[in-house]
């Protein structure tokens, strides 16, 4: 349940960062730094959180389900 949470609290970080960036490039006038830092954060959080994934797989922290036929 934890790592759920987990996984939950980074998707929502990203939905953030994206918003943000959102905001920003609306908002700004002209090349906003803001904006690159924020989708920057945006990629971070996305590649942190594929890694977290596979080495939860790896570690048998969850289990991946195929297609049942």
């Amino acid at each position: 349940m934890v790592f759920k949470s987990i996984v939950v609290a980074i998707l929502a970080a990203i939905l953030l960062a994206l918003g943000s960036a959102l905001f920003h490039m609306v908002r700004g006038r002209g090349a906003s730094g803001a904006t690159v830092r924020a989708l920057t954060w945006r990629i971070g959080l996305s590649v942190g959180l594929f890694v977290l994934l596979i080495m939860a797989v790896a570690m048998g922290w969850i289990t991946p389900h195929g297609i049942q036929p």
